[in-house]
């Protein structure tokens, strides 16, 4: 696979490795938003069929790159809002614990932290080793360790949103399995450049923002509902989540069934005529060009990279536990974070800080070029540091 800048927009003398903050948008899903409003600036073209219908192919697309059933997924605005759909429909009666990684996103600890409160159960928070020596493959070795009959529910990135560390997904969800905990995963950060195998990984539920590496708009996301939330509550009693939604004339015979499986915890107004299209653009292309062709092709750009910056005395994960598109930084200590931040930036470098590190995060819309203007950069500092 070759870079695919040609579908963005992105200026030629822009070196964006920041797609963990957020990507860019694709020539053809801003093309379907505008579209999209073009329709509801004349609603008499609007059916009741396009509340649903879009929904629907975008329900397909991304069941397809998770290995899930259709009906298994569910419209959400965001990772909070799925989080809290699957939290609410834990049991309280098996296991006492709920276990997190170290400096977890806030969304993800805010509801462990919360549901630990409210049912009395203890959050047990994994840190990740303070050496720099097989960090990663030591923090996994912990997570594993720590699972056994009292855990009720594991919940975790599927790869650290900080730095990128891979927390192998397969090994904890069996664990997960064998213990009778559930295992829900935020796959903001890596579901659409990495694979990603609800089924073979035991995942009970799988929550993705839709802004960062699922490339669409801002305010929507995806989520698989494994068996297991079947016959869960909602956070919200939307009438386009009940049975009989679609029957426009009869929505006053008041329904108790919801849609079946995960229908039920799409969010209210989820049939967003603007939204939904471009997301559900988006997911055409990433189907278009195979999760595991932009796997390879990032690592194409970072594996190289990564060898570099070590042997220049930067500090890097171990290549096993270390995503392709997503690398922390750590900087020498002579350096200072304030000026090497500042130095990317002149040179329009765009990078996220993290701490004494910087967050690069790579993309089919990055070519060879980006990086090699950041190891001109970084070189430069390192000499003058």
């Amino acid at each position: 696979m070759h870079h695919q800048r040609h579908h963005f927009q992105l200026p030629d003398e822009i070196h964006y490795l920041n797609g963990a903050y957020m990507s860019p948008l694709m020539k053809s899903v801003e093309e379907a938003g505008i579209e999209g409003m073009r329709q509801k600036r004349n609603p008499s073209v609007i059916t009741p069929a396009d509340f649903f219908e879009e929904s629907k192919t975008v329900r397909a697309r991304f069941a397809q790159i998770i290995n899930s059933k259709p009906e298994q997924i569910a419209i959400i605005p965001s990772v909070s809002y799925g989080l809290a759909s699957a939290i609410r429909n834990l049991g309280v009666d098996t296991g006492h614990t709920a276990i997190v990684v170290g400096d977890e996103f806030p969304s993800d600890y805010y509801a462990v932290e919360a549901w630990c409160r409210d049912n009395d159960k203890r959050m047990q928070i994994i840190k990740a080793p303070e050496t720099t020596e097989h960090r990663g493959e030591r923090w996994n070795q912990a997570i594993l360790e720590s699972i056994n009959a009292d855990t009720a529910v594991v919940v975790l990135s599927s790869i650290h949103w900080t730095d990128g560390t891979r927390f192998d997904l397969k090994a904890i969800g069996q664990r997960c399995r064998e213990v009778n905990a559930r295992f829900i995963v935020d796959g903001t950060q890596s579901v659409g450049v990495m694979p990603v195998d609800v089924a073979a990984f035991h995942i009970d539920a799988l929550i993705c923002a839709g802004y960062k590496w699922l490339l669409g708009p801002y305010s929507i996301g995806v989520a698989y509902y494994g068996e297991y939330f079947d016959h869960g509550r909602p956070i919200e009693e939307a009438w386009v989540n009940r049975s009989n939604a679609v029957n426009f004339s009869a929505l006053t015979q008041y329904a108790e069934e919801y849609t079946p499986a995960a229908g039920r915890y799409n969010a209210g107004e989820y049939g967003n005529f603007i939204l939904i299209p471009m997301l559900s653009a988006s997911l055409k292309q990433i189907l278009e060009w195979d999760v595991a062709n932009i796997n390879a092709y990032c690592s194409s750009l970072t594996q190289p990279l990564a060898a570099w910056l070590r042997d220049n005395e930067y500090v890097v994960e171990d290549d096993q536990y270390r995503s392709p598109h997503i690398m922390g930084v750590g900087m020498p200590p002579s350096m200072d974070m304030d000026v090497v931040i500042r130095e990317l930036q002149e040179r329009k470098i765009f990078v996220s800080r993290r701490g004494k590190a910087i967050r690069v995060s790579a993309h089919v819309y990055n070519t060879q070029k980006d990086i090699d203007v950041l190891k001109d950069a970084l070189s430069a500092l390192r000499k003058s540091s």
